[in-house]
């Protein structure tokens, strides 16, 4: 029995790529609160050490001393299960993203992501809607108004949003002829099919902005109308964990943002130089992170009604239309 290949390398990988994913989600803090300091023509956090880079340690040094207090009202084994929910996922859904071409390493062939299954796409789409249960659960549990009309609108929002982001992923299968996500990244595709999906990108990415609940659409947790939305009722250690959720979501969904419609980690050389592709992932998702602080910095919040409307009104039909030229391009060019 292999077990190093079995057990022993996928454990090292898991440990590692856990590490960057919440080193990086500490650091998307600064990067989201320097960026709209920028925007704003601020200096934004510059105390805690040189240019304020020990900022995101200070946070959550505060974050997980502050006081535990749970109220006497909530239902408490599904209050406090709902912050790993709504975590959870958005670490599981890192596992099928390919961080780089296959590495030699002590005679053994070693493949940069955790799993490649044949359905990616399903697993993408089936983790990113977990997440949400988190949050309703959250705002069911607290037994606060405030709380359950952020769950509700969450659900909402989700369905609304999940069926146009999937009609976008069907287009890509049409294109790519599969749901394996590191075949999507090797697998090349002709110039029209590149110029094609970077056009339905911007429609995309509004799917996913309504997915992660990132302005202007983060309608389960405004202040102005629900107070805190879901998390009214947690605070301390619980509600760092959602606030790591919330950045998580974003760092996760933009590496596959980015493997999806900019080729993920392929680039000039990076089949020569393996840890080359490793820096172009990460540049890409940079980019596609800038691009949530720049919509946040830039627009204004929409109201409710306005949501709903545009999703089911607008951008669904328009991701109809998009597949069923997708479907002719395929036939006539493919």
């Amino acid at each position: 029995m292999d077990w190093v290949g079995l057990i022993l390398v996928p454990f090292i990988k898991g440990i590692v790529i856990l590490l960057i994913l919440l080193t990086g989600t500490a650091y998307l803090t600064l990067f989201e609160r320097k960026l709209i300091a920028r925007f704003q023509v601020r200096l934004g956090p510059n105390r805690a050490g040189p240019y304020g880079i020990l900022q995101p340690l200070a946070d959550a040094v505060k974050l997980f001393l502050k006081e535990e207090v749970i109220p006497g009202h909530v239902n408490k084994p599904v209050y406090l299960l709902a912050p790993m929910l709504a975590m959870i996922p958005a670490l599981a859904l890192f596992a099928v993203v390919p961080l780089g071409p296959d590495i030699e390493l002590f005679g053994r062939r070693i493949p940069l992501h955790m799993g490649d299954i044949n359905v990616g796409l399903l697993y993408i789409m089936a983790i990113a809607s977990v997440g949400t249960y988190g949050v309703m659960l959250a705002g069911w549990a607290s037994n606060n108004n405030y709380s359950l009309l952020g769950a509700m609108r969450t659900s909402a929002q989700m369905i609304s949003y999940e069926l146009p982001m999937g009609v976008f992923i069907a287009s890509l299968l049409l294109i790519t002829g599969t749901m394996s996500v590191v075949q999507i990244v090797e697998n090349p595709r002709p110039l029209w099919a590149w110029i094609w999906l970077w056009l339905g990108f911007p429609f995309y990415f509004i799917t996913v902005l309504a997915e992660t609940n990132r302005a202007p659409f983060d309608l389960p947790e405004t202040e102005n109308e629900l107070i805190a939305g879901y998390q009214t009722e947690y605070g301390g250690f619980k509600f760092a964990i959602f606030y790591i959720s919330e950045y998580l979501h974003m760092l996760t969904s933009s590496a596959v943002v980015a493997t999806l419609f900019f080729g993920g980690w392929r680039g000039p050389f990076a089949e020569q130089f393996p840890l080359l592709g490793i820096v172009y992932l990460a540049l890409k998702t940079v980019f596609v992170l800038f691009l949530f602080v720049w919509v946040r910095a830039s627009v204004p919040r929409v109201r409710y009604d306005q949501l709903m409307s545009f999703g089911w009104k607008y951008l669904l039909p328009l991701s109809l239309v998009y597949l069923a030229i997708t479907a002719v391009l395929v036939v006539m060019l493919g």
